[in-house]
């Protein structure tokens, strides 16, 4: 007994006395266990001496008695042992080190009672050791009637399985033990604890069986623990190999015994443990290995997962087939020497060695953003707390045709981008077959498929791709354009095209993917596709009920499991340019109100007598569009426009305006809390692309505000346990009315606007472009009556620098190409396209359609605040006189100015952590926004060419315009987080949006 711990240790070359220190600390806990019904767990290391020495004593005997009946001579075994030490310890390193005349002296001593000159056991020490180690032991009892964390499987709309979501390393499924066939529960006791029904938690012939083994038999260690220690093992000591570990699962195993039955323990034995194949307990690893219920399984199969049970990566039966079958039959012929099965049924099942089902890797299917995220929901969402343990079947709110054609759409706009811009990145083939179609040649198979097919289909490639793998089976040929032929999943062959020196370089059985196009009246041809380096993020939520039909957080969810849809924060440019409108139109303006989209400068929040820390900011070109309306400055995107709406557009001064708006941003959810410093109306502070598409769904809303969610309902056993209760908030800062109006001028951006490349399709979307400075982001969120879609393109930055997308790589030509395909999608699959709705009777008492007096713009109608007689509030003058109006007008009268000099002459104020001088208030959490470089706000502005960007210029000291700061994007691709709402250290950038 005490070898066999040495055998597992961990402490191979620690000092001998300390060694034996530790072995006779388990030599006396064996001792209590063996003799006493309630071990103590602490001794008094004086007065308890002779009363360890005692307990020593007495375990001896215990197991001098177990060794007579397994028929062993322990004295004789202790005399070779002595003669060769090397020999006795088959090879073992864990033996190595232990003087065995040290062992010889202590038998003598315990076990003889024989008189000792000079003992090598300190009881003292021994005693010590004891107490340290069985203090503290976790509580036992819990395990009574209590259920282990389990893998969920989730449905889509359809009622499809596409996937699971479970904590790390515990992908089960609970069953009752009476669930489980009585050959399967045999095979396990058989292979793991033939005297399960007889010990009370340790099995004393099993150690010394483990012991003779270990000391006389080279080869994989034998343990000798028993069920109810394995129970022990993997659900509350952990399975650390050392003393202290064995000492708290023996004194832990005992109590257990007399806690539980003998069937719960099998119960939780059953489900807890590690069968391979991420599968832990009988369900999963029968669901796994062979595609069924444990209900299912045969006395062949049963007896194969037990087999396995001892190392599934050891005895494997798929990458260690004939190992498995050595250790399948030894299971078979413990059953029948316990006469669980006839000689006969051993014969048979020994000839049924189970076939392995194909590994599905279900965790890559399709819609893995969307099951990461699914798991996130469970574990953060306060009302579905009572459901992380267990194992569940989740209605998901995942559309699955819809899923694969938003994948579809952004991997293709991400690969267009990147050829379009000059940035193909050839890295190499996924992989290349030739050893698998050289194995498959020497494979018999009874199919007529060739040997690249049967290697292709089973070659282990990302599942979210929806391009296809296809295998270079020709390089050569007589025509110029079909030089390379490749093979795809389906059989058919294809020439291929592609850039002529990424071709050059492919070599036969190279798998690549590509797009097959198959054109009207055209042979089909395979074109080849290159994973991008640039990432992106697309997310479909409806709008009525919040459920997200679909989420593609990146390429692929294989190469990087950030989800970008709801873990990166990244600057949203001219799309939250809508928010101050918002905020404009509740104030009583309206669309049709002229504003000037002239030079303005807008003094710092904090006093500052520094002229550089005033704001001047630039539409890109440097022009001056002169006095437009509302409308126009924001189907075009104007940034001066938009500025000027702060002095006096919203509230009377621009610090009490940009108050407002950030009030109405978190009322909405945009952010939990909002940067007080003026770029931020033109979009600086970064922001979640779910937070986003929520935004965009309540202005398709009329302001009732919908909140995301993917899990619909969960149901255990049939019986439906949690269903999501759809609620829309209805936000107050801002009427239905206001709402409306915003909606129909972002209907105006797909018809004229920066959006206009997809005008056709403006009588059923409106949405708006975004692209932060230096084109780092590019963005385009729109909405139809019943969803919203918001599309996010840029570099994942996590080298700690910002990569530009290249100059001219805007919104309209980046995002907005994935935007469309998406829709489209939306129409085939879930909701037919219709005309966007007008507004509802409680938008409409507050609103009046505009008659010929210039109310409509191009086919549609303008609606304008009504006053208490229902006429038109007229609007238009509110923000400059007549004199000065007229839209469209090139005056160049400069907007009112305010002083190049603070108003508190003399007040130094100290360096804002924000970076802009003053702007804002004192940053509390230095850690987010920092690392920051002087730029200044300068650029023209391309508005009416589908751009909407945010540019900044060079410094100009001292004239007026101020200097911000320019930092790196910590968007860093680091793998998932732990909740939904983890940040992502975003930092603001100076930029000029559009």
């Amino acid at each position: 007994m005490v070898l066999e711990v040495v055998a597992t240790s961990n402490e191979l070359w620690a000092e001998m006395d300390a060694v034996l220190v530790k072995i006779f600390a388990v030599a006396l806990t064996f001792s209590q266990l063996s003799t006493e019904p309630e071990p103590r767990t602490s001794f008094d290391p004086t007065a308890d001496q002779q009363r360890v020495i005692a307990l020593l004593r007495a375990g001896c005997e215990r197991m001098k008695r177990a060794f007579d009946v397994e028929a062993v001579n322990i004295d004789d075994l202790i005399a070779t042992a002595m003669d060769d030490p090397e020999a006795a310890s088959g090879g073992y390193v864990a033996f190595r080190g232990i003087k065995i005349s040290d062992l010889h002296v202590a038998y003598r001593q315990f076990c003889k009672n024989e008189t000792i000159d000079k003992s090598v056991v300190n009881t003292q020490e021994v005693i010590e050791f004891y107490n340290r180690t069985l203090a503290d032991l976790p509580d036992h009892a819990r395990l009574k009637g209590g259920r282990l964390p389990g893998a969920s499987e989730v449905l889509d709309l359809k009622g499809a399985r596409f996937g699971e979501v479970h904590e790390r390393d515990q992908r089960r499924v609970w069953v009752s033990l009476a669930e489980i066939p009585t050959h399967v529960q045999q095979a396990f006791i058989a292979a793991e604890d033939k005297r399960f029904y007889e010990h009370k938690g340790i099995d004393e012939r099993a150690l010394v069986r483990s012991f003779i083994g270990n000391l006389t038999q080279a080869g994989r260690p034998q343990g000798g623990s028993t069920i109810t220690q394995q129970v022990v093992k993997n659900l509350l000591v952990g399975d650390e190999l050392s003393y202290e570990r064995k000492m708290r699962e023996m004194v832990l195993a005992s109590r257990l015994e007399r806690t539980l039955s003998k069937a719960e323990i099998l119960e939780l034995y059953l489900n807890s443990i590690f069968l391979g194949r991420a599968s832990s307990g009988v369900e999963m690893a029968a669901r796994s290995y062979f595609g069924k219920s444990a209900r299912d399984l045969t006395l062949s199969e049963g007896a194969l997962l037990a087999g396995i049970t001892k190392g599934p990566n050891y005895y494997s039966p798929i990458r260690n087939v004939d190992r498995a079958r050595e250790r399948f039959r030894y299971v078979l012929g413990r059953m029948q020497e316990d006469s669980a099965i006839t000689a006969e049924q051993n014969k048979q099942a020994v000839a049924a060695f189970p076939d392995i089902v194909p590994d599905d890797q279900i965790e890559r299917a399709p819609g893995s953003y969307f099951a990461d995220y699914v798991a996130r929901e469970l574990t953060a969402t306060s009302s579905l707390s009572d459901f992380r343990v267990g194992s569940y079947r989740i209605q998901s709110t995942l559309q699955p045709d819809l899923q694969q054609a938003t994948e579809l759409a952004l991997q293709e706009g991400l690969a267009n981008y990147e050829k379009n811009a000059g940035r193909v990145e050839f890295r190499g083939p996924e992989l290349n077959l030739s050893a698998a179609i050289a194995r498959a040649t020497a494979e018999p198979d009874s199919s007529a498929n060739p040997t690249w097919l049967r290697a292709l289909k089973s070659a282990r490639l990302p599942r979210d791709v929806q391009w296809k793998a296809a295998v270079v089976i020709e390089k050569g040929g007589t025509r110029r354009n079909e030089a390379i032929r490749v093979g795809l999943a389906d059989g058919r062959t294809l020439p291929l095209s592609g850039t002529a020196a990424i071709l050059r370089g492919l070599k036969l059985h190279d798998v690549v993917w590509v797009y097959v196009a198959d054109g009207k009246g055209k042979t089909a041809r395979a074109e080849l596709r290159v994973r991008p380096v640039v990432q992106g993020a697309a997310v479909v939520i409806e709008n009525k009920t919040g459920r997200i039909l679909a989420m593609a957080g990146g390429f692929s969810y294989s190469g990087s499991q950030l989800n970008r849809v709801t873990q990166s924060y990244r600057q949203p440019g001219s799309s939250l340019k809508p928010l101050t409108y918002l905020a404009a139109l509740q104030k009583g303006l309206q669309p049709n109100t002229l504003v000037r989209d002239q030079d303005i400068t807008l003094p710092p929040i904090q006093a500052s007598k520094r002229s550089e820390d005033y704001w001047s900011p630039k539409n890109y070109d440097s022009s001056s569009g002169g006095v437009i309306t509302l409308r126009s400055a924001l189907e075009n995107s104007r940034n001066l426009a938009t500025v000027n709406l702060l002095d006096g557009g919203i509230a009377s001064t621009a610090p009490a305006s940009l108050d407002q708006v950030c009030a109405l941003a978190v009322e909405l959810k945009i952010y939990k809390e909002c940067g007080r410093y003026y770029p931020f109306v033109l979009g600086a502070q970064p922001v979640r692309p779910i937070d986003l598409a929520q935004f965009y769904a309540t202005i398709a809303n009329e302001g009732m505000r919908p909140s995301p969610h993917t899990i619909e309902a969960m149901e255990q056993n049939g019986n439906v346990v949690y269903r999501h209760s759809p609620a829309l908030e209805q936000i107050s800062g801002a009427d239905r009315a206001s709402f409306y109006q915003l909606k129909t001028i972002l209907q105006g951006v797909v018809q004229r606007g920066t959006a206009h490349r997809i005008s056709a399709l403006a009588p059923y979307v409106a949405g708006k472009t975004g692209t932060t400075d230096d084109e780092n982001d590019t963005w385009f969120v729109g909405f139809s009556n019943d969803v919203t879609v918001a599309v996010w393109v840029g570099y994942d930055n996590a080298d700690g620098r910002r990569r530009t997308l290249g100059s001219g790589q805007t919104g309209a030509s980046v995002a907005l190409p994935i935007f469309e395909p998406i829709m489209q999608a939306v129409w085939s699959y879930h909701a037919p396209r219709a005309l966007l709705a007008p507004p509802s009777p409680e938008a409409r008492g507050l609103l009046v359609s505009a008659g010929e007096d210039g109310g409509r713009r191009g086919d549609q109608a303008e609606y304008l605040r009504r006053d208490a007689k229902g006429k038109a509030v007229d609007a238009r003058y509110a923000l400059i006189s007549r004199r000065d109006g007229g839209e469209g007008t090139a005056s160049n009268r400069s907007r009112r100015q305010y002083p190049s000099e603070p108003a508190e002459v003399g007040v130094l104020p100290e360096r804002s952590p924000w970076g802009w001088e003053g702007w804002g208030p004192r940053q509390r959490d230095t850690g987010r926004w920092n690392d920051w470089r002087d730029r200044a706000y300068d650029g023209p502005d391309r508005a009416y060419e589908g751009r909407d960007r945010m540019y900044d210029g060079r410094a100009r000291p001292y004239d007026g315009r101020a200097r911000a700061y320019e930092g790196r994007d910590t968007n860093r691709d680091d793998g998932p987080r732990y909740s939904p709402s983890d940040r992502r250290s975003p930092s603001f950038f100076p930029f000029q949006p559009f």
